[in-house]
């Protein structure tokens, strides 16, 4: 990170004042909690004088503003946490992302290649080189480079869809060494050596990336690589085919730009089904036949705890409905991934505009009715489905619609989702082992793609002994460490922080009273009900209130690295 004023640069020392300045720009014209910038700051337990130093920080970064000419008022303080004010003339991220959601609004795909080169133009080197925090190098870092490399795939496939196949060839080498499990990049190269005439050489790449996946990874290309190489095979003729709509907010698929600032929300082409999905038959039945209903409200909420499978289920239903919205499925991301809401300006300005024909809005991972209630005033003519934690009782109040409260898969229904993502010889070779990793999962469909994820990255790895493995210590091996949407102890971490202290305190003592008869009883029954409304318990009156053991865990285990933390403390 440097400061430029006028003709001079001055690059920034790793420094806690640096880190600090990092963590802010990182979110630009939003409010960053303060708990957010301890752990970016100071990566572990912070100390007990965390907060002062943290205001100590900030004041060292206002005098250096002022120093270089920058108004002392750019870092704002407000209630919970900071606020860093900036625009396209201050920021190069917020100009890469202005240039990229212009690019997504271009009149054509001229007009588009030219802003989104503009806008890579402007990534110089390895992005926060300088900053110390490892929590803000192993998140945010690969969070820049996945916006970066988006837009570059979208340069390629402009590039290559207006025949500029010689042009493009540099950049799909680099892309293509430097990142060899996005078979996206690799997709591009094997056409473009094939479209110029290299036949040999593009079956060479694509051989060569088949055999990588094989050895690390286990598994095949996926089917764009597959039937790249059947064409090949068979002489096809590989006429330019247009771009596929820009990949910003397209339905099915991640933002582009996950801060919020992104390119307005666009149909994709097709929305794909969720890999190996299981489970939820009724549910989808349900969710479609409301979606799809010629009269009456057509929305729909899916509520529950961090993890239980809401984006997925939303995302399933979306594939199987969107032959009935000719105007497009629409997808748009209210959670940045380390959390935190995308404010309700920033989503408005993402809304689609009003298409021909049906459409779907899908609001995926909303933090209250206060973020949904005014996006729904401008998808009036669209059926919406929305995710959240919460069961937004006020937006279907006021608008109509159902509530989908999900619970953990039944045993069947993880049974299958463990043999339709390691396979299903493998599983039935071992379908005990694979039950009690269902178990140990606490039939999270999260956890259970996590498991997933370790067996298939370890082909000689047994169902039994990663079963036994995750039981030693479930909620902190749960996780798979390039991604942090990935990690149970990631996500309901999140969850827990997010909510009151008093929330947060009531949540672990039930946790931590497990086996004690209800371990509810003599709570506040008001607190108990924000505590469902949160996601992390469930049902409650008349009836008992009761957590999910994957849950119960997390609060036991959280519970005792408090105590541990607290007991080595110096006296």
């Amino acid at each position: 990170m440097s400061i430029a004023h006028g003709s001079e640069t001055v690059v920034l020392k790793p420094s806690k004042p640096t880190s600090l300045l990092a963590a802010l720009l990182l979110h630009p014209n939003t409010v960053v909690s303060t708990a957010y910038l301890l752990r970016a700051v100071w990566d572990e337990e912070p100390p007990a004088t965390a907060r002062a130093a943290l205001q100590t920080c900030v004041l060292r970064l206002r005098r250096l503003f002022a120093k270089y000419g920058i108004s002392a008022t750019t870092i704002e303080a407000v209630p919970g946490g900071y606020r860093m004010h900036c625009d396209t003339e201050t920021l190069d991220l917020v100009q890469f992302r202005t240039l990229a959601a212009r690019a997504g609004a271009a009149a054509g795909a001229g007009e588009e290649l030219y802003r989104l080169r503009e806008a890579l133009s402007l990534w110089q080197g390895q992005p926060l080189a300088n900053v110390a925090s490892r929590m803000l190098q192993d998140d945010a870092v690969p969070a820049l480079e996945q916006e970066r490399l988006r837009v570059l795939e979208r340069v390629c496939d402009l590039e290559l869809a207006a025949g500029n196949c010689h042009q493009v060839l540099v950049d799909l080498y680099e892309s293509a060494r430097r990142h060899p499990v996005r078979e996206r990049f690799t997709e591009q190269l094997v056409e473009a050596l094939y479209r110029t005439g290299r036949q040999a050489e593009a079956l060479a790449e694509y051989r060569t990336v088949r055999d990588r996946l094989r050895d690390d990874l286990g598994i095949d290309p996926g089917p764009g690589l597959r039937r790249l190489e059947l064409a090949i095979l068979r002489a096809e003729e590989l006429a330019p085919a247009p771009p596929e709509p820009p990949r910003t907010a397209g339905a099915g698929v991640v933002p582009a730009l996950p801060s919020g600032a992104s390119a307005p929300a666009r149909p994709a082409r097709a929305v794909p089904p969720v890999p190996a999905f299981a489970g939820r038959e009724s549910d989808r039945r349900a969710m479609a036949a409301r979606l799809t209903a010629p009269d009456g409200p057509r929305l729909v909420v899916v509520s529950g705890a961090p993890g239980i499978g809401k984006s997925a289920l939303a995302r399933q239903t979306a594939h199987e409905v969107q032959e009935s919205f000719p105007g497009g499925v629409f997808t748009l991301q209210l959670a940045r991934p380390d959390g935190t809401p995308v404010a309700v300006e920033e989503a408005a300005r993402l809304m689609p505009e009003p298409a021909t024909g049906r459409r779907l809005v899908v609001l995926d991972g909303a933090a209250g009715a206060w973020q949904v209630l005014p996006l729904l005033s401008t998808a009036e003519d669209a059926a919406v489905l929305v995710t959240s934690r919460r069961q937004l009782a006020a937006v279907v109040a006021t608008h109509g619609g159902a509530v989908h409260r999900l619970d953990v898969l039944r045993s069947t229904e993880a049974y299958a989702l463990l043999a339709g993502l390691v396979g299903a010889e493998r599983v039935a070779a071992e379908p005990a082992a694979t039950r009690e990793l269902a178990s140990v999962c606490g039939h999270f469909p999260l956890a259970l793609r996590i498991a997933a994820g370790r067996l298939l990255t370890r082909p000689g790895l047994s169902v039994a002994a990663c079963a036994a493995w995750l039981a030693e210590d479930p909620t902190a091996r749960l996780a798979l460490a390039e991604d942090a949407g990935l990690s149970v102890p990631e996500v309901l971490g999140q969850a827990l922080d997010a909510l009151a202290p008093d929330l947060r305190e009531v949540f672990l003592r039930l946790g931590a009273r497990a086996g004690a008869g209800d371990p509810s009883a003599g709570e506040d029954e008001s607190v108990l009900e924000q505590l469902v409304e949160a996601g992390l318990l469930e049902d409650g009156p008349p009836g008992p209130y009761r957590m999910h053991e994957l849950l119960r865990i997390y609060a036991r285990r959280r519970v005792r690295t408090h105590e541990t933390h607290a007991a080595a403390a110096p006296r």
